[in-house]
């Protein structure tokens, strides 16, 4: 053994793996390899918190120096790995564009995903950002004095974070959705009317249905958006968020499975048995107790960042554990928290809670007499009970969840009482 655990990919994911093994006592050689000159770092601030000047570089930071040196995690950055020569038995040397080479192991990707490119005319004029890392966070606040008219195109979470802080911090912001709602593809249709009339009610101009047609230049930078329609929005800025693509191409290299995401087990562990795959780029059985078979997910969240983590650093130290957790995530957006438990995929009925003169709302999700899933928007008690039934498989009845001044968590309690 002189590689020990080669971890490509340094942000959430392959920090909890790192820190996950040595909080489990894995006393072995750990690398843990990044493609930036940072620090590992957070991301879920990049669009709100850090962009608004709210919290500083420091605070985005995992760990300390001291940290990764107490615990003997060797920190590389700006380090791009493009090819691995494998062996059947897990270990190999990982080659880096610069030329220097690192021997492993065993294997673990946590290389995450990259922005979806918008193909239209237009997209590599100056002013044209996506914001996936850090790189892309410095470019857009400095970029951000100097505008007036923002055009966000994407109205997922990160495009409604980002127009959102734009919104406070002055600009003029228009957000372009190509689907008939606001983040159609993780909340139902109460939610996305909710989250419109909101935003609208902020100053964002919101269109949905829109079609790009091209970016229009200004001289020699980007001045606007042309739609379908021939209308041309001014813009000094433009932003996109259009969804992300896994990286797999490290993992297709070597022989693994892959589709949208790295294929792996419940224990984190890929096609070839030895190699993990962890976080945005891992593609796992639904972990949702109840989930129809072979169902499979690939999770774009802190949370499962997390837990996926935890298992993986099970199998590396020779224990299988399963990921069986609930899902959850949570999106800032302004003055809104929206959080989600659970998945709704396959409801077939929906309870509203609204409770408009504090500013709360949630959405149940049923299928028949279960509870899937909620969106609670600044409504953490709601979203705390529903996670915690999901977990203890509890029903929460439909119809005593109907009144929203009676908190759910009572209504569990009466449930345990009488079971």
């Amino acid at each position: 053994m002189t590689g020990g655990l080669l971890i490509i990919g340094s942000s959430q994911a392959g920090v909890s793996l790192a820190t996950s093994l040595r909080a489990l006592g894995h006393d072995g050689p750990i690398t843990l390899l990044g493609d930036e000159n940072h620090r590992p770092y957070q991301r879920p601030a990049l669009s709100k918190e850090w962009l608004q000047g709210e919290i500083t570089n420091e605070s985005l930071m995992f760990r300390t120096g001291e940290y990764w040196a107490e615990h003997r995690i060797d920190v590389v950055k700006n380090e791009r790995i493009i090819r691995i020569a494998k062996q059947d038995n897990g270990s190999g040397t990982a080659h880096a564009m610069s030329g220097r080479e690192f021997p492993f192991d065993r294997l673990a990707l946590a290389v995450g995903a990259r922005p979806r490119r918008l193909l239209v005319d237009g997209v590599d004029l100056p002013g044209v950002l996506y914001l996936r890392n850090a790189d892309d966070a410095l470019e857009l606040k400095a970029r951000v004095p100097d505008v007036h008219d923002v055009v966000v195109i994407g109205g997922g979470f990160i495009g409604i974070e980002a127009a959102a802080s734009l919104t406070k911090m002055g600009r003029s912001v228009t957000l372009l959705e190509a689907a008939p709602r606001l983040v159609a593809r993780a909340v139902g249709e109460e939610t996305s009317a909710y989250l419109l009339d909101h935003h609208r009610a902020t100053g964002i101009d919101i269109v949905l249905d829109a079609v790009v047609r091209r970016i229009v230049p200004r001289g020699d930078r980007v001045g606007g958006v042309e739609l379908a329609d021939g209308r041309v929005l001014p813009a000094d800025l433009v932003l996109v968020g259009v969804g992300v693509l896994p990286n797999t191409e490290l993992a297709e290299s070597i022989g693994l499975e892959c589709d949208n995401g790295v294929r792996v087990d419940e224990s984190a562990l890929a096609s070839d048995g030895v190699t993990v795959a962890v976080g945005d780029c891992a593609n796992l059985p639904n972990p949702v107790p109840g989930a129809p078979p072979g169902d499979r997910v690939r999770f774009e969240s802190v949370n499962n960042a997390i837990e996926q983590a935890k298992v993986a650093a099970y199998a590396l130290t020779g224990r299988r554990e399963e990921y069986a957790g609930i899902p959850w995530f949570w999106s800032n957006q302004g003055s809104l928290k929206l959080q989600i438990a659970g998945l709704s995929h396959g409801y077939d009925r929906t309870l509203v809670r609204s409770d408009p003169a504090r500013g709360k709302y949630s959405v149940l999700y049923y299928r028949g007499a279960d509870i899937l899933a909620a969106d609670c928007v600044n409504h953490p008690l709601d979203f705390m009970a529903v996670r915690a039934a999901l977990a203890k498989r509890q029903h929460l009845p439909y119809d005593a969840a109907a009144d929203p001044a009676r908190p759910l968590k009572s209504v569990a309690a009466d449930l345990a009482g009488t079971g």
